[in-house]
């Protein structure tokens, strides 16, 4: 069998062309972006880009970021960081605002390097951020605006002493 280990994954710039038999098709990846990418209030996208939001404030410079990891982020210093969204407002068509929750359950970490997960349930990380798309007018709404976001920062170990009851959501 070939070899079979973890690709090693470089950050893409948008226009990268798709081709058929060598030959350039008149279509990118900034346009394969546009078309995927663009519901940011979408739950999983908006997860994304809280991620994205926290990388970029803390200045953690890993190019690309790893679907499925035990954590989202993890800082040069080594300190591990999970990364929890939620939003009033969502793209599809609502009776009410949303309720707000974070899951928290402890979970087994699945690791991308030895594709195995750990035998230990638990809360991976060190800190959690809890990131809150607090805006509710959806004629106005744009994740872009970081005005429009409320930013909660807890240590695990906080977090573990508080919610005895460890599959509880907050």
């Amino acid at each position: 069998m070939a070899n079979l280990k973890a690709i090693n994954i470089e950050a893409k710039r948008g226009n990268e062309s798709f081709s058929f038999q060598s030959h350039e098709l008149n279509f990118n990846l900034t346009d394969f972006w546009s078309w995927s990418q663009s519901d940011l209030l979408n739950n999983t996208l908006r997860g994304v880009l809280a991620e994205y939001i926290v990388r970029q404030d803390l200045g953690i410079k890993k190019s690309t970021r790893t679907e499925w990891d035990a954590y989202d982020l993890e800082t040069k210093n080594g300190i591990k960081i999970e990364i929890k969204s939620a939003a009033y407002l969502q793209s599809w068509k609502q009776n009410n605002l949303s309720q707000i929750s974070f899951n928290i359950a402890p979970t087994k970490g699945w690791n991308a390097e030895t594709n195995e997960y750990s035998t230990e349930t638990k809360r991976q990380s060190d800190y959690y951020v809890f990131c809150l798309l607090h805006h509710k007018d959806k004629s106005t709404v744009d994740p872009t605006k970081l005005e429009q976001w409320t930013f909660y920062v807890l240590q695990t170990h906080i977090l573990n002493k508080l919610k005895k009851n460890r599959n509880e959501s907050v």
